[in-house]
């Protein structure tokens, strides 16, 4: 980006850093779970939780770490984050039982929580003229989409070369560095606003999402007569009507139910919410099907991603140009086209089609991917009030690692509910289509028949 101030620079290249080991962090595992699984002794419903304890608690406490920027300063936040990152990264990489790995990947997550909100927050704050933000979030955005390219082919090096811990032992110097530069910024006054934390919808959403995923995860097992499902799904519906009750009435909700009155932020959660339920549940049953079904090595299988992940690095880095040229609307529809043909190009998987059979339709999986996030990023953030921009930083974000934890315990439930891998796969595909095709209408008749509504500002 050109005519930027050195300080400027400096926030982008920081709160950049932080969001490439946050997303390197998610696909590298990926690669690692066949390793991790043979070390640990882990079954498939505890690589699930591997993978869904970050993210999981990403979600959770998004909503929180955006609310947390805006009353105690988004540059506190962030580099109690990145701490809190390198600290959780040492003991994944020290653990020696799933027990201690998955509560060091809470802890993770709940680093990352701080970390994203708080990043949108300091760009927000930094690039107050529309084209350069969005511009800047769609170099952060292109940042993780590298870490996402880059994440296979790495982890399955170093893996290969040092085993599954040093993926996230290297995490650790990056966020040191991230704590040295984020040091160096003069964040404003203006982004720390007074404001009470919702604890008790903070308390509620965590048991809600927890219990969700729970069921999710476990019912293939377990079955929908299991007693401790039933009381599951129980729990998750008491606690989501708890979550929504709080919020109608508390003076400051974590989540003002008002921003969804507004449709291009219901739009844009909605969508974002689906992109990485399908890319993030078809990232996790490729890592599967690869080291499991194949029998390929952690190199190999992340040589197998490259065409997925290169394009959502060129997604993310053309997506400015191209939301200029077309617009959020039509550019985000396409999209979620692209999406579902890629998806209907893997019917026949588990029938061990050639790869390059199956690798011909990753391009138009990776480039939507690619595109959706930083477009839908930047058209909510241009549009939402700077005193909220950290909660609907916050929710945005959410809805994401909802998504991703979704397509996890969806796509993995369903690869272990059928005796035979190609039903489970076949089933899979049928779901990703759906729901792609699902999110382009919505987002189309969303925008179409309400483009001049405007956002509610300063309500609960």
């Amino acid at each position: 980006m050109k005519n930027l101030s050195p300080h400027q620079r400096r926030v982008l290249f920081a709160t950049s850093l932080s969001y490439i080991i946050v997303i390197l962090d998610t696909s590298i595992v990926n690669i690692a779970l066949s390793s991790i699984a043979q070390n640990l002794h882990s079954s498939l419903s505890g690589l699930q939780w591997v993978v869904n304890a970050y993210t999981l608690t990403f979600a959770a406490l998004l909503l929180s770490g955006g609310a947390l920027g805006d009353k105690f300063g988004a540059k506190n936040i962030y580099l109690t984050g990145l701490l809190l990152f390198a600290i959780a990264s040492l003991l994944c990489g020290l653990s020696s039982m799933l027990p201690v790995l998955i509560f060091a990947r809470i802890l993770q997550g709940i680093g990352a929580s701080l970390l994203v909100p708080t990043s949108l927050s300091l760009i927000n704050g930094t690039f107050p003229q529309s084209h350069q933000r969005a511009k800047a979030i769609a170099l952060w955005a292109g940042c993780g989409g590298l870490a996402m390219a880059a994440g296979p082919l790495f982890g399955g090096v170093i893996i290969q070369l040092f085993g599954w811990r040093s993926i996230f032992l290297l995490n650790i110097p990056v966020a040191l560095l991230g704590i040295i530069l984020t040091w160096r910024i003069s964040a404003p006054n203006k982004m720390k606003q007074k404001r009470a934390l919702d604890l008790t919808g903070q308390l509620w959403v965590i048991v809600a999402l927890s219990s969700s995923m729970a069921v999710l995860i476990q019912v293939p097992q377990l079955g929908w007569q299991d007693i401790g499902i039933r009381f599951g799904v129980l729990v998750a519906l008491l606690s989501w009507a708890g979550f929504i009750f709080t919020e109608r009435r508390h003076k400051n909700p974590m989540l003002p139910l008002a921003l969804f009155r507004f449709p291009l932020f219901s739009a844009t959660v909605g969508v974002s919410l689906i992109s990485a339920w399908v890319f993030y549940g078809l990232f996790f049953l490729l890592s599967m099907y690869f080291q499991q079904i194949r029998g390929w090595s952690s190199f190999d299988s992340g040589m197998a991603f490259l065409p997925l992940t290169v394009m959502v690095t060129v997604g993310s880095f053309i997506s400015g140009k191209l939301n200029k040229v077309f617009g959020p609307l039509w550019l985000i529809f396409a999209c979620c086209i692209l999406y579902a043909v890629g998806f209907a190009g893997l019917f026949g998987m588990a029938d061990h089609l050639s790869y390059w059979r199956i690798a011909l339709f990753f391009p138009a999986l990776g480039l939507a991917a690619g595109i959706i996030t930083p477009v839908a990023t930047a058209a909510l953030m241009s549009k939402v009030p700077q005193e909220q921009a950290g909660i609907g930083a916050g929710v945005l974000n959410a809805s994401r690692q909802t998504g991703s934890a979704l397509g996890v315990a969806v796509f993995g439930g369903l690869m272990s509910a059928f005796q035979s891998s190609s039903d489970g796969v076949f089933l899979a595909v049928l779901v990703g289509i759906a729901l792609s095709l699902f999110a382009g209408i919505f987002w189309a008749v969303m925008l179409i028949s309400t483009s001049r509504c405007r956002p509610p500002e300063n309500q609960r």
